[in-house]
């Protein structure tokens, strides 16, 4: 047996048994991330599993909006920062800059929202706006970790796949974790990975930033040959695996291995027509705003909605990039006219097919910007307060949860940390984050480490 560059251990099987598995499709599926570092050697690994307590919701669809949203020009509604505009800022040697967009009260609820957000504004009383956020480091590495993982210091499994390993999957013949198009820099792997969960639970990656979802695909997803020779092939390769296995009587990573062909192999039946979007209809089709300006965050958000139907657990769409430090003006327009109609369609139509109401939408930046201006015409990161927003699967619509100052610098009023946004997610999902462990290297982790708060404020 020999140890890969991830430290994972091959089994015994020949290298032309893994060419030939390769050949057929489901062999590069394990190796392009089922198959990953780590497992641990649990029967049915991604069978449904009892919650703590009753769920209000049974998925997660996290719209991740990458470099940084402004939260003063989007969400969170600051009429002395626009009243004071061009004035003296915190930060020595800086002026205080207004939001040039209109803020409007929004659906019976009156939720103030930026006219960057039509689309968006028009569910505003199924919205929970979060406007109290708060996280470690000004960072964009750091932070986008810790939005995922709860840790920026150390590798540690990502809110999907401790979802996942908590929940297991509905579906077994896909994956119960999809991440779609992820940033490769801003801690890459590590924001859909398992570190020491069962490999599992990491995410399956379905296309890459900065190239159309369009032409994304699972690749070798089509075997070429009939399913019963690769049936067949697979069970002499597994049968290989297994009896490694039963040499070693324990190998996390051989079980691992064996867990993610099987899985691989089942895609094949089910995958490919969940992501032909050609078969929709043209209205669906309009309703995401797929052929306009914001046709590869609708083809997204499409796939996300037929993903969580079809039984995935935890999808995760990206967006970006929103890391305006200048041309703010133009550049959040085109970001929000890019997600806007889309975001809309998706909520309309997850409302529309009874799914909102067990369906948790999160829409949030690794943190905000600055209300003073930076080079003109842009804002500087800032930790300290920022915006994100919840929708369906429990979260109380049409409610602001939390404060900033006056001009947006910092959460003063119901702060939130992100390990209390995690026990609150895991908690919508029927899990107590506080007995939601896993044994490794002698001692029980959680998502939350040693702190967190459900909020409990904004459940229904």
């Amino acid at each position: 047996m020999n140890s890969n560059s991830c430290g994972h251990i091959t089994p015994l099987v020949t290298r032309r048994d893994v060419l030939r598995t390769i050949s057929c499709g489901f062999g590069w599926l394990a190796f392009s991330g089922l198959a990953a570092c780590k497992a641990i050697a649990v029967e049915a690994p991604l069978a449904p599993k009892a919650t703590h307590f009753p769920a209000r919701a049974k998925r997660v669809i996290f719209l991740c909006m990458r470099g940084g949203p402004s939260h003063v020009d989007t969400f969170d509604y600051k009429p002395k920062l626009t009243a004071d505009n061009d004035k003296p800022g915190k930060r020595p040697g800086t002026k205080l800059l207004g939001s040039i967009w209109k803020f409007q009260p929004r659906g019976k609820s009156g939720l103030w929202i930026s006219d960057l957000f039509p689309g968006v504004a028009q569910h505003a009383d199924e919205m929970c706006l979060v406007r109290s956020m708060q996280t470690d480091l000004p960072a964009h590495p750091q932070a986008m970790v810790k939005l995922h993982t709860g840790n920026s210091q150390f590798v540690r499994p990502s809110l999907g796949a401790w979802t996942l390993y908590g929940l297991g999957t509905v579906n077994e013949n896909l994956p119960g974790f999809i991440t779609i198009a992820p940033p490769s820099g801003f801690g890459g792997a590590q924001n859909y990975g398992s570190a020491f969960l069962p490999a599992i639970n990491q995410a399956t990656k379905i296309g890459s930033e900065n190239r159309s979802i369009a032409n994304a695909q699972v690749r070798n997803i089509e075997g070429t040959l009939s399913p019963s020779a690769q049936r067949a092939e697979l069970e002499l390769i597994q049968s290989l695996n297994r009896e490694a296995l039963r040499r070693d009587k324990y190998n996390p990573d051989i079980e691992g291995v064996i867990e993610s062909y099987e899985l691989a192999f089942k895609m094949q039946s089910q995958m490919p027509a969940v992501m032909d979007l050609s078969k929709e209809t043209e209205a669906t089709k309009n309703l995401y705003g797929i052929g306009g300006a914001s046709d590869d965050m609708g083809r997204k958000c499409l796939l996300a909605r037929k993903l969580v139907e079809s039984g995935v657990r935890f999808v995760e769409v990206t967006h970006g990039n929103w890391d305006q430090h200048f041309n703010l003006t133009t550049a959040i327009e085109r970001n929000a006219r890019e997600v806007d109609t889309p975001i809309a369609g998706l909520l309309t139509d997850l409302k529309q097919r009874g799914m909102l109401k067990d369906t948790l939408v999160v829409w949030s930046g690794e943190f905000g910007r600055t209300p003073h201006a930076q080079g003109g015409d842009g804002r500087d990161h800032n930790n300290k307060g920022f915006t994100l927003w919840m929708a369906g699967g429990g979260a109380k619509g049409g409610l602001s949860y939390g404060e900033t100052d006056d001009y947006g610098y910092e959460a003063v009023t119901n702060k939130v940390q992100i390990h209390d946004l995690h026990a609150t997610i895991l908690a919508m999902l029927g899990l107590n984050h506080e007995k939601l462990t896993f044994n490794y290297a002698g001692r029980d982790f959680r998502l939350t480490d040693v702190s967190g708060t459900v909020i409990k404020d904004i459940l229904v």
